[in-house]
């Protein structure tokens, strides 16, 4: 035979595509290329496909004269990775007729080592549900990643240690390679040891440890304590500014664990996409993500982009929590990109090589000092700071994003005597969680009949906010205000659904006019 096709895949933006992986070989003195626009990683796999068949004991195709091609289609997408190694080699073996199997079906995936061992790849999670709906049945993929594959229904998952047991089970060819080549005693020894079992599916198991960080551990600042409920009830933006060492990272690293639970296809969307980006460093993230990036982060680092755009800490951090300490501190590009995934919820990524679209859907927890020295308006320290460079850092925020955030607070100096007590300060985060699970109950119920997917108040729109229950006279206290906070109509709108969430934590009805007092006193003061 002097020809076969199989089929692997790759990860596209945030999602998989089929990549069919054609062998074709005749006479002529020895090749091995690869086509198809491979990158780097790809490239290089005629080396380790080589040695690895070697190793085997098959047939290497750098060892016999013969020109080998290997197509990798679409030939119009580039390909990155080392996710085509196992079929290029299988594909090999049944080009040249050392192997007979069907490949139809079948989708496999696997980096392989010099001495034919399986390496893991990323995201295999979108891989296999790609698999799933394209129709294939069955995934062959590395032991390491066959946890992550089982959590798709309705596919075969078989996790697989090394060339030689993937060809032991595929192979119906009755005539072995011979002797000289080493194959008999691979494939001769007991067929139990090289049996491939299909993977049971994987069970979720959500974490339930405590968090190493409780709000009672943070002494006093109850003030932001009660903003950061809100928060997170709602799902709300917040802004938390005061001298250094006040408390700001600390409160923003214990907001994360006041976040419901996610659910299984939250469970999904997320593991698939830090699957993808390669820092899925356990099976499944079951979690609300948390990501801190440092203030000299580079644009594309944040955002995403590049050549061939790649996802940023924005769509990491994508149903969790954006972290951005000393944010007037980023670049100027940085702050003004956030516009969009804090309105919209989403990234647009246009570039010459295409276009990709990612999910950012985060809280942020932006966190800054009142100066570039830290101390106006304190009472401990003098600020030392020109007029100028004040007027420098306070124009780094600008007014659009000063409206996109719904909540601003001031975290200021906490006493000595109560940073010296011994006792814990205020609630605890389970008791905060508790009240945030029955908001977010609330709010799930109320927007239970809406054609769109609404799970939290700050995803109202504009039209939505009409809907909302809001008597004469608290309207009157709310444009009154209004007025004299010279509001823009987005952060109107705003003030009304933070209201509402407030609300909800008391579990009213209606939107009364404490809770739109409430509201009014998180915008910035001028």
């Amino acid at each position: 035979m002097a020809f076969a096709r199989v089929y692997s895949a790759q990860t596209f933006l945030l999602k998989g595509q089929v990549v069919t992986v054609e062998i074709d070989t005749f006479r002529g003195l020895n090749a091995f290329s690869i086509v198809g626009l491979p990158d780097k990683a790809v490239d290089e796999a005629r080396d380790r496909v080589g040695s690895a068949l070697k190793n085997s004991g098959f047939t290497s195709p750098k060892s016999i004269n013969q020109k080998t091609i290997i197509s990798l289609a679409p030939a119009e997408i580039k390909k990155e990775g080392s996710f085509f190694d196992l079929a290029i080699a299988l594909g090999y073996l049944l080009c040249i007729g050392e192997m007979k199997f069907n490949p139809e079906k079948k989708l496999f995936l696997g980096e392989l080592a010099l001495n034919g061992e399986l390496k893991s790849v990323r995201g295999v999670l979108p891989l296999t549900q790609m698999a799933k709906d394209t129709g294939f049945e069955e995934i062959y993929l590395p032991e390491e990643n066959a946890h992550e594959a089982a959590l798709i229904e309705g596919i075969k998952v078989f996790g697989v240690k090394n060339l030689v047991e993937v060809i032991r089970h595929l192979n119906i060819k009755k005539s072995r390679p011979s002797d000289r080549h080493g194959a008999d005693q691979k494939l001769g020894q007991k067929q139990e040891l090289f049996k491939i079992t299909q993977k049971p599916r994987t069970e979720i198991n959500y974490e339930t440890s405590n968090p190493p960080l409780d709000f009672s551990d943070i002494k006093g600042q109850e003030g932001a304590k009660r903003g950061l409920e809100i928060a997170a009830a709602g799902g709300h933006n917040v802004a938390m500014s005061g001298p250094p060492g006040t408390g700001k990272t600390m409160l923003a690293r214990a907001f994360s664990y006041l976040l419901p639970a996610l659910d299984r296809d939250e469970i999904f969307e997320i593991t698939g996409i830090h699957s993808i980006a390669g820092i899925l460093n356990r099976e499944l993230v079951t979690t609300a993500p948390f990501r801190s990036p440092h203030h000299t982060s580079s644009y594309v680092s944040v955002i995403g982009g590049g050549t061939f755009p790649k996802p940023g800490e924005v769509t990491l951090a994508h149903r969790g929590v954006l972290f951005l300490d000393e944010f007037p501190e980023f670049e100027k590009r940085v702050i003004e990109s956030l516009r969009q995934p804090l309105e919209d919820r989403v990234v647009n990524i246009s570039r010459s090589k295409g276009t990709a679209r990612f999910p950012a859907q985060f809280i942020l927890i932006a966190a800054m000092n009142p100066c570039p020295c830290g101390y106006a308006g304190s009472k401990q320290k003098d600020c030392v700071c020109r007029p100028v460079d004040l007027d420098r850092y306070r124009r780094k925020i600008s007014g659009p994003i000063i409206d996109r955030v719904d909540i601003w607070l001031r975290v200021e100096n906490v006493d000595y005597e109560k940073l010296s007590g011994k006792n814990k300060s205020g609630e605890t985060t389970e008791n905060i969680s508790g009240r945030v699970k029955k908001a977010r109950a609330i709010q799930k119920e109320r927007f239970a009949g809406l054609s769109k997917k609404i799970k939290t108040n700050s995803e109202m729109t504009v039209k939505d906010i009409d809907i909302l229950p809001i008597k004469d006279e608290v309207k009157k206290i709310l444009n009154d205000s209004a007025e004299k906070l010279n509001l823009s109509a987005r952060a109107y709108h705003r003030v009304i659904k933070l209201a509402r969430t407030i609300a909800d934590l008391d579990s009213s009805e209606d939107i009364k006019t404490p809770h739109i007092l409430e509201a009014l006193q998180y915008r910035p003061r001028s």
